[in-house]
């Protein structure tokens, strides 16, 4: 079978993960409003949107925690619903994770080191010490970041081929995601595997994502390498003539205006430099804000016209 045929299922080999058509609908509210997307095997996708977008339903049918209205579901070219050979290669690290009253450190990671085949437990052990989690107090009493921590851990050491951390690091402080964020990408390099990271802190992540899926209103709007994104869009500022005249035919994501100087975020820009003489200059526009300023593009919602008002000719993304 050649790199891009496909498995029995219909999904690429390519492909752990494919969406097709995908809706999800809570009684009159749309939480996925026909979803296509496949994720590449063996990368790191950041999966990206504002609180409610449907990043968390998306993964909550992609690991059959859910049942799609709508559309095909396929993980390593298969429904993933009660299909233990899918859900034994999955792991899904959510925030505030819970667990028996019970419980302390041992007990869960001895229960993931029975769901999870590729656990490591030497891993673990060097992962708790460095992120100094109590091992003797029960986990319902570890305070936000250490429970944090544990579900990193977990999603570290579990080394499963499919891997969500749905926002599961934002009760650790700064040192401590860095540690996360370096932990993963090192291992990630000496073992491969599919991981999706969900996160709000895209600056944070910017280095460690591969691909981005942005996800607002249940809606998909950029499915995108990373390396592309970051030379998408650029920031022109200068005299208001001169930069109105140039970002003429553009798409256009976002303008600032203060007296007579216009700040206008561009997609699908080559800087020129020769343009200087003119007063216009040229800055490049970070992962963060190219999906903040996409986000607030749609502000109208999918179909609607975009258009700020005032600018009847200006062009957005849609």
């Amino acid at each position: 079978m050649s790199a891009h045929e496909t498995g029995a299922g219909g999904t690429s080999i390519d492909n752990v993960i494919e969406m097709r058509g995908v809706t999800k609908r809570y009684g009159s509210f749309t939480a996925l409003d026909d979803v296509s997307v496949a994720l590449e095997a063996n990368m790191i996708h950041g999966l990206l949107g504002r609180n409610g977008a449907g990043k968390t339903t998306m993964m909550q049918l992609l690991t059959a925690q859910n049942f799609a209205t709508a559309g095909v579901i396929e993980v390593f070219g298969e429904q993933p619903y009660e299909n233990a050979g899918v859900l034994s290669r999955t792991c899904f690290i959510r925030e505030a994770l819970k667990y028996p009253d019970n419980y302390r450190l041992h007990h869960a990671l001895s229960a993931a080191a029975m769901v999870y085949p590729n656990w490591d437990a030497a891993f673990a052990e060097s992962l708790v010490e460095e992120f100094a989690v109590p091992r003797k107090r029960p986990i319902k009493k570890l305070s936000r970041g250490q429970l944090s921590a544990v579900g990193v851990i977990i999603g570290l050491a579990s080394r499963a081929p499919l891997t969500f951390f749905d926002e599961p690091y934002l009760g650790l402080d700064a040192v401590a995601r860095q540690l996360f964020y370096d932990r993963l990408l090192a291992d990630y390099a000496e073992h491969p595997r599919t991981v999706v990271l969900s996160t709000h802190l895209i600056d944070e992540v910017s280095e460690l994502i591969e691909h981005v899926v942005l996800i607002d209103k249940g809606r998909i709007l950029i499915d995108e390498d990373a390396e592309v994104l970051r030379g998408r869009a650029v920031t022109v500022t200068g005299p208001a003539q001169a930069v109105e005249s140039f970002a003429a035919g553009h798409t256009e994501l976002h303008r600032e205006q203060l007296g007579g100087f216009l700040r206008v975020t561009l997609s699908g820009v080559t800087p020129q430099p020769a343009l200087s003489a003119q007063g216009i200059e040229f800055e490049p526009v970070s992962l963060q804000q190219l999906v903040v300023r996409t986000t607030q593009s749609n502000v109208g919602g999918p179909g609607a016209d975009l258009a700020v008002a005032g600018s009847t000719n200006r062009k957005v993304l849609s």
